[in-house]
C-alpha cells in the first residue's frame, strides 16, 4: 500500500572521524529532509509550512515510517523483516539506535518528546498486517488498519506539537485516517497489480464485483467507480472533524497541518474529478493547484471547534488513550455528566480533583521518592 511516506532509501553516511554530536545530529535530519524532498513531494511541501522546531523532528519521524513500510515491502512481506523492525524501534527507545540516520533521529525525538511506545509499535503491527496480505472485509476493519498505518503518525505529531486532549489526539488520527483513506482510492489500480486489494470487500460484493475475480483481472466499472466514491465519501466525513483539532494547535503549527490535510483531501477530490477511475492511472494533483491549496493553508488559521465534540473513531481509541492517560478521560468525562452546567464551582472541583489524579498516577509511576524513578 502507498503510504503519505517518501520511498526512496536515505543515503549512507562514513562513519569514520564522526562529527561533533551536534553537527552529527543535524546531517541525521539533513539525510531525512533529503528523503522526503526527492520521495514525498506533498508532505514535504507541507512540512516547509511548520515551525522549525517542529520540521526536523516530524522529518525523523516520516523518515523512519517510510524506511520501516520499505523494509516490509521490498523483503517480500517477511516476518524476518518485521521482527528486524522492532529491534531497530526497541533500540531507538533504548537509546542505542542503529548507525542509521533515521534510526538515531528517532531515538532523538522519541526521548526529547516523550513520545509514547505504544504508537510506533501499532505502525509496525499495520505493517505487519501487510506482510501478512490481510484482507478487509468492512469499512470498520479498514479503519483498523488505517489507524496503525497512518492514525499513529497523526498522534505522534500530536505529541510533537504539545497536544495531548482526548479531542486534540482524536482529530490527530481522522486526519491520519482520512489521508489513508484518499491513499486507498488513489492507489486502487496500483495496488492491485501488486496482488493488493484494500477496498472494503463487502462493500464490493454489494456493487456485484466478486474481490477475487477482480483482483485476478482488474479494470474499471461504473460499479467499482461507485465503491471509491463510498471510500472518498468516508474520508470526507473525517476531513470535516479536523477543524476542531486544528483549533487546538499552536498557530505556529496550522499552516503545516493544514497543508497536509488540504494536499492530501485533494488527492481524492482528483480522484472524483477523473471519473473516480483510479485504476487506469494514478492520480497526481498539479503543481498550481498544490501552491493554490499552500496558501489557503497559511490563511485559514482560525476555524471553529464543535460545540459537542465527535468521540475518537473506535479504530483509534487505543492510541488516543495510549497518549492521554485513561483515568483522566474518564474524570473529564465523568464530571461532565456529573456537572452538566459548568459552573466556577464544579470546574474548580473538577480541576482540583484532576490534579490529585495526576499527581496520584505520577507517584505511582516515578514513586515518591526525589532519588529516581521506583524499582520496576
Amino acid at each position: 500500500m502507498q503510504m503519505p511516506f517518501p520511498t526512496r532509501s536515505l543515503p549512507s553516511r562514513p562513519e569514520a572521524s564522526p562529527p561533533a554530536p551536534d553537527a552529527a545530529a543535524a546531517a541525521d535530519i539533513a539525510a531525512c529532509r533529503g528523503l522526503l524532498r526527492h520521495g514525498s513531494r506533498s508532505f514535504f511541501a507541507a512540512s516547509l509550512l511548520l515551525p522549525r522546531s517542529l520540521r526536523d523532528p516530524a522529518s525523523a519521524l516520516y523518515a523512519f515510517c517510510r524506511l520501516a513500510d520499505d523494509a516490509v515491502d521490498l523483503e517480500g512481506g517477511s516476518a524476518d523483516a518485521v521482527a528486524d523492525l522492532r529491534d531497530r524501534l526497541a533500540r531507538a527507545y533504548a537509546g542505542t539506535p542503529r548507525a542509521l540516520p533515521a534510526d538515531r533521529a528517532l531515538a532523538a525525538v522519541v526521548a526529547r518528546f516523550d513520545v509514547p511506545r505504544a504508537l510506533p509499535e501499532s505502525l509496525i503491527e499495520g505493517f505487519e498486517w501487510d506482510a501478512r496480505g490481510r484482507s478487509y472485509e468492512t469499512l470498520d476493519e479498514l479503519q483498523d488498519y488505517a489507524a496503525r498505518v497512518a492514525g499513529t503518525v497523526g498522534a505522534m505529531m500530536a505529541v510533537l506539537m504539545g497536544v495531548r486532549s482526548t479531542e486534540g489526539v482524536a482529530r490527530a488520527c481522522d486526519l491520519g485516517v482520512a489521508m489513508q483513506l484518499s491513499n486507498i482510492a488513489r492507489d486502487v489500480g496500483e495496488d492491485a497489480r501488486m496482488g493488493r486489494l484494500y477496498l472494503p470487500r463487502q462493500w464490493l460484493r454489494e456493487a456485484g464485483i466478486d474481490p477475487d475475480a477482480w483482483l485476478a483481472e482488474p479494470r474499471f466499472t461504473p460499479a467499482l467507480g461507485a465503491v471509491v466514491r463510498r471510500l472518498l465519501d468516508a474520508a470526507e466525513a473525517l476531513y470535516c472533524r479536523v477543524d476542531a483539532g486544528v483549533a487546538q494547535l499552536p498557530m505556529s503549527c496550522r499552516p503545516g497541518i493544514n497543508a497536509a490535510r488540504f494536499l492530501y483531501r485533494d488527492i481524492g477530490l482528483e480522484v472524483a474529478r477523473r471519473g473516480l477511475d483510479s485504476v487506469a492511472a494514478r492520480a497526481t494533483v498539479a503543481s498550481s493547484r498544490k501552491a493554490w491549496l499552500l496558501l489557503q493553508a497559511v490563511l485559514r488559521l482560525w476555524p471553529s471547534r464543535a460545540a459537542s465534540p465527535p468521540p475518537p473513531l473506535d479504530a483509534t481509541r487505543f492510541l488516543v488513550e495510549a497518549v492521554v492517560p485513561r483515568d483522566v478521560t474518564t474524570a473529564l468525562a465523568s464530571r461532565a455528566a456529573a456537572s452538566p452546567t459548568g459552573g466556577v464551582e464544579a470546574r474548580v472541583v473538577w480541576l482540583i480533583d484532576l490534579f490529585e489524579r495526576l499527581e496520584r498516577r505520577e507517584q505511582l509511576q516515578y514513586g515518591q521518592s526525589s532519588c529516581g524513578p521506583a524499582p520496576h
